[in-house]
């Protein structure tokens, strides 16, 4: 069995039936199931089974997939590696970033276009565990992400500490410049519930430390809605700091919880035992030593 078969079905496993997956390949469909057929006779079991117009993948053949992905992963990876031995900086690094991560990212990626202006740029936008999956699935070099997020796959930095704070519309008369957490418990709330819940369960956490039954009227999954239905007087949230400079202009002001131990955390991460270019692996240093 060779490179060329794995891939081969890993396109059938993830098309599932030969036809589109011979598509996918820009292959005639015969000789594409004489090869499945070959990998099935050569490991002596069963990889597919016909379900109609679809193929459904047997245990055997979800144990191949598996290790197909990584065996293929290794061997792009170790091209790479091979064809970047003597040349510079060059490249393109896949970053992943989370919700609430955009605006520490802007200023990294800026320093580091000065220093290597040949590197290219994929970013891709979604909450930490995605980010952690795609990373797994060597689509992402790296992410920054929220934590926490387990760090038995992956290498971990935190590069950056964040406080929270009460968000109000601006037309809301508030007479203090910081204000205990206990008294925004009676406000009617809006919760951020992204992150999975991260963020979420870190408030709620925080109000159950206190004893205090919060007045949640709702919860919101993008932070830009949260913040416009803020503005307009629906209710208050409470937020990370770092999102009201990715989010200006709402109409909205802060102000400073205090007696809360309130702090999110932003990190790089990365997986542990696999090959990163060089351009990935300067882009970490950076964030590292920033």
């Amino acid at each position: 069995m060779d490179i060329r078969q794995l891939r081969y079905f890993i396109a059938i496993v993830e098309e599932g039936n030969i036809t589109a997956a011979a598509k996918r390949l820009h292959i005639a469909q015969p000789p594409l199931s004489q090869q499945l057929k070959i990998m099935e006779e050569e490991l002596g079991v069963t990889l597919m089974e016909r379900q109609g117009k679809r193929s459904e993948v047997t245990d055997a053949g979800q144990a191949l997939y598996k290790h197909a992905l990584q065996i293929t992963s290794l061997f792009i990876e170790g091209i790479k590696e091979i064809e970047e031995i003597g040349q510079g900086i060059q490249g393109q690094i896949h970053i992943g970033v989370n919700t609430l991560s955009s605006y520490p990212l802007s200023q990294y990626l800026l320093r580091f276009k000065e220093e290597y202006p040949e590197v290219t740029y994929k970013i891709i936008q979604s909450d930490s565990p995605h980010l952690g999956e795609l990373i797994e699935t060597r689509e992402l070099d790296l992410a920054i992400v929220r934590l926490p997020i387990s760090e038995e796959k992956f290498h971990c930095i935190s590069i950056e500490k964040d406080t929270f704070a009460a968000v109000f519309p601006k037309n809301m008369d508030i007479p203090a410049l910081s204000l205990d957490i206990r008294d925004i418990a009676s406000y009617p709330l809006i919760l951020p519930s992204i992150e999975g819940l991260g963020i979420h369960t870190m408030i709620t956490k925080e109000f159950t430390r206190l004893h205090l039954k919060p007045n949640v009227i709702g919860e919101c999954s993008d932070i830009a809605l949260l913040l416009q239905l803020v503005s307009s007087g629906f209710g208050v949230s409470i937020v990370p700091q770092s999102v009201l400079a990715v989010h200006p202009g709402l109409g909205v002001h802060s102000i400073e919880l205090t007696d809360t131990q309130l702090e999110s955390e932003a990190a790089v991460i990365w997986l542990k035992d696999r090959y990163l270019s060089k351009a990935a692996e300067q882009f970490i240093k950076l964030l590292r030593h920033q």
